[in-house]
C-alpha cells in the first residue's frame, strides 16, 4: 500500500459533532489504469473507492462523502437511537485494505436502510460493495451484491426522482442494462440498452450512449453465438 498517495482529511460528524480523520487519495497522485463496463475505475496505485465512506468513531453514523452532511435532525435521532445505541467505539482514520473498505460500505449501507435513504443511494453502495468483491477475485459476493444492486436500482428507476441525485436516469438505466447482462439476464439487459440509446436525452451523454450500443452489441453476438 502505498502510503504516500493518502492524506488525511478532517470531518465533523453532523450527528454527534465529533471531529475525527478519514483517508483520501490525493488527486495528484491518481492514475487511471481501466474501466470496467459497469463503470468501475482501476487506478495505478490506491482506488479512492475504497475511502468514500467516512465513518464516525464516536456514533457509528456512515455515509459516502456526498451524502455524509445530508442529513435531517429527524434522521440525526434515529442515528443515536437505532445505531449509536449499538455501537462500540471504533477507528476508522488508517489505511484501508479491501475487506476494511467492505465493511466501512455494509456499515454505510445499514445505516442507510435504517435511515430510509433513497433506493439510488442505497444501490450504489451495493455496486460498490460488488466492485470491492470483484477487485478481490469473490465472484460469489460480488454477484450477490450486483444482484442487491439490480433490485434498488430498478425500483428507484421506477418510484424515486433523481432530482439533486448523484446519478442521472440514464446512466442508471444503463447500469440496470448492465447488470442484467453480468448476471446472464440477456432480454432484460437489451431492454434497458435500448431504453438508453432511444433516450430524448441521450445526446447529453456520448459516453453512455457509446457503452450501451457496445454492450447491446455484445449480448445479441453472444446470442447468436
Amino acid at each position: 500500500m502505498a502510503v504516500e498517495e493518502l492524506y488525511d482529511k478532517k470531518v465533523k460528524c453532523p450527528v454527534c459533532e465529533t471531529q475525527f480523520t478519514s483517508k483520501k487519495v490525493k488527486y495528484s497522485k491518481l492514475r487511471v489504469k481501466s474501466k470496467d463496463s459497469d463503470l468501475l475505475t482501476y487506478y495505478k496505485g490506491e482506488n479512492p473507492l475504497k475511502y468514500n465512506v467516512f465513518i464516525c468513531p464516536m456514533c457509528g453514523y456512515a455515509a459516502t462523502e456526498e451524502k455524509y452532511n445530508d442529513i435531517s435532525n429527524d434522521k440525526k435521532a434515529i442515528v443515536r437511537d437505532k445505531i449509536t445505541s449499538r455501537w462500540k467505539e471504533r477507528e476508522f482514520s488508517t489505511p484501508r485494505v479491501i475487506d476494511e473498505a467492505i465493511m466501512c460500505y455494509k456499515l454505510a449501507l445499514n445505516c442507510g436502510d435504517v435511515l430510509a435513504f433513497k433506493k439510488a443511494y442505497n444501490g450504489g453502495l451495493c455496486l460498490s460493495i460488488a466492485w470491492l468483491y470483484r477487485m478481490k477475485n469473490d465472484k460469489k459476493n460480488e454477484g450477490k451484491f450486483l444482484g442487491f444492486a439490480l433490485n434498488l436500482f430498478v425500483e428507484a428507476y421506477s418510484t424515486e426522482s433523481l432530482i439533486n441525485s448523484s446519478i442521472d436516469e440514464i446512466t442508471l438505466a444503463y447500469l440496470i442494462g448492465e447488470i442484467q447482462r453480468r448476471l446472464g439476464n440477456t432480454d432484460e439487459a437489451i431492454k434497458w440498452f435500448s431504453n438508453v440509446v432511444s433516450h430524448s436525452l441521450i445526446s447529453t451523454k456520448p459516453k453512455i450512449k457509446k457503452l450501451a450500443r457496445e454492450q447491446w452489441n455484445l449480448v445479441r453476438e453472444n446470442q447468436k453465438g
